[in-house]
């Protein structure tokens, strides 16, 4: 998977940095890349890449206010009581779990040995606080995918750990969904067995029966060889999809499947016109434009619709979902590679010069 990315990453930027091709008058030509005429992101009012947010899909200002603070007095308080304050019902304290995890994740590898204080500060001066517990589980979950290769004696131990944290985030928090979101990642490292699995998936599914980060997190497990095959992860993404209620961006779980087996298609010239990748990308666009327009799982959505449209080469649809999430790329696909900010920029040049290659322009893109 690996190899496959850095392959297609590099085409990617191959495209880029090649002479646009843009349509004038009924004729063609080439137009330089940096020249007045080339497809220029900025002209759209997008985010400059150094300026891009890594760490989350979308805006939240609470959780931007919280992290400022946290980071820069490396206090915990301010995050205890936004989670405190956070449903347990929906999606939100999923993301914002994940969200501190990230963010000490991150400082700890930015500063070995001493980032990510306030986080063990937490867990050391209050142990019984169910927020800090589930972040801490969830940082486990991270740092092992993060810093060990899968496998390894030391990748074991700390999604080990990750379980038992589990164990104690969701004692201390009966009725919330998301220790038990944070332990799909460990029963995928790990390698549960199916029964293992299935009870698992019942606690989670009986809290929270249409929480879409939860089925993403049942998806990766039932993508991975050694658990399931391409057609269960494709029926378990189906079926959720059908028996969603409408307005549920569940019905664009059959995209995140697609996206997940990429690496296992043979990626012929017309993969991504194929009757799959269309029937999918449809299903999501469905499901976009029914969501509530506040639903915090609709970035998550989006993007990688930004993903599959502009490798279908359909530019103004890849446009549209752009002018609605640029500014965060803390989502898949961008964050399956080392810099985020830059896969995305590529795609975000690519979905402009399509765009403009085809007749648009800034005052033509509606917001």
């Amino acid at each position: 998977m690996e190899i496959l990315w850095v392959l297609l990453a590099m085409g990617l930027l191959a495209a880029v940095i090649a002479p646009y091709v843009r349509r004038r008058g009924g004729g063609i030509r080439q137009v330089a890349p940096g020249s007045p005429d080339a497809a220029d992101p900025a002209a759209y009012g997008f985010v400059r890449q150094e300026e891009l947010d890594i760490r989350m899909p979308g805006p939240d200002q609470d959780l931007l206010d919280v992290l400022n603070v946290v980071q820069g007095t490396q206090d915990w308080h301010a995050a205890s009581q936004l989670l405190a304050g956070t449903a347990k019902e929906g999606e939100v304290r999923w993301q914002r779990v994940q969200a501190f995890a990230g963010a000490a994740s991150l400082e700890l590898q930015q500063r070995p040995g001493v980032g990510g204080a306030w986080l063990r500060a937490w867990r050391s001066e209050a142990p019984k606080d169910a927020g800090g517990a589930a972040v801490h589980a969830e940082f486990l979950v991270q740092q092992a995918w993060r810093s060990s290769a899968a496998g390894t004696d030391d990748f074991r131990i700390i999604l080990e750990e990750a379980r038992t944290v589990c164990g104690q985030a969701a004692l201390l928090a009966p009725g919330d969904p998301v220790p038990y979101i944070v332990e799909l990642a460990v029963a995928r490292g790990l390698g549960y067995s199916r029964e293992e699995f299935d009870l698992l998936w019942a606690k989670v599914i009986d809290r929270a029966p249409a929480h879409m980060g939860a089925h993403l997190a049942a998806l990766h497990y039932a993508c991975e060889k050694w658990h399931g095959s391409r057609d269960e992860a494709d029926e378990f993404a189906t079926a959720a999809a059908a028996r969603a209620p409408r307005g549920s961006l569940l019905a664009a779980l059959p995209l995140f499947a697609v996206y997940e087996h990429l690496p296992e298609v043979n990626l012929v010239r017309g993969f991504y016109q194929s009757a799959v990748v269309t029937k999918a990308v449809e299903g999501a666009l469905f499901a976009v434009h029914a969501a509530r327009p506040d639903d915090p799982m609709l970035a998550h959505v989006r993007h990688l619709l930004v993903f599959f449209l502009v490798r279908c080469e359909r530019w103004s649809e890849a446009m549209n979902q752009l002018v609605q999430v640029d500014g965060h790329v803390g989502s898949l696909p961008w964050t399956h590679e080392a810099d985020p900010a830059a896969q995305y920029t590529v795609y975000r040049a690519l979905a402009v010069a399509g765009y403009e290659a085809n007749g648009g322009n800034p005052a033509t893109l509606p917001r």
